[in-house]
């Protein structure tokens, strides 16, 4: 007497479900990575209170060795205004980042201040600049 079994088995292998996962996991990734800020440039930011937040569009930093990068690209002090007007002109009314080590002279901040302010007089920009601190310990 033969017995038959009522359902055969498929030994066909799915991979739909496998490609769901992966296509949540890309996602997952790729939503973690743009809220992630990586600060190549190590700084000992100064301590604040203060909470302000904006829409950071560019970033200018001045390192403990005194040195100026625009978007991480070393810049010399003479060429701050042509970088800055540079890198913002497609965005007129860009916020700008100060991100400096808390070694660094006021001076140097200041340079940076009227380099923007510079560049705003020249073109009729109405760019914005912040300073970066880090909160209290």
């Amino acid at each position: 007497m033969a017995l038959k079994s009522r359902y055969k088995q498929d030994l066909n292998f799915s991979s739909a479900s496998m490609s769901d996962l992966v296509f949540l996991l890309l996602i997952f990734f790729i939503l973690l990575s743009t809220m992630v800020s990586p600060n190549a440039i190590k700084l000992l930011l100064p301590n604040s209170n203060s909470r302000t937040m904006a829409k950071q569009n560019y970033t200018v930093y001045i390192n403990d060795q005194y040195q100026y990068f625009v978007e991480q690209t070393y810049v010399e002090g003479a060429d701050l205004e042509a970088e800055i007007h540079a890198l913002t002109r497609e965005n007129p009314e860009a916020t700008i980042v100060l991100r400096v080590d808390k070694t660094v002279p006021v001076q140097y901040v200041v340079r940076v201040m009227d380099a923007v302010n510079t560049v705003n007089e020249q073109t009729g920009h109405k760019l914005k600049t912040i300073l970066a601190t880090a909160p209290h310990e």
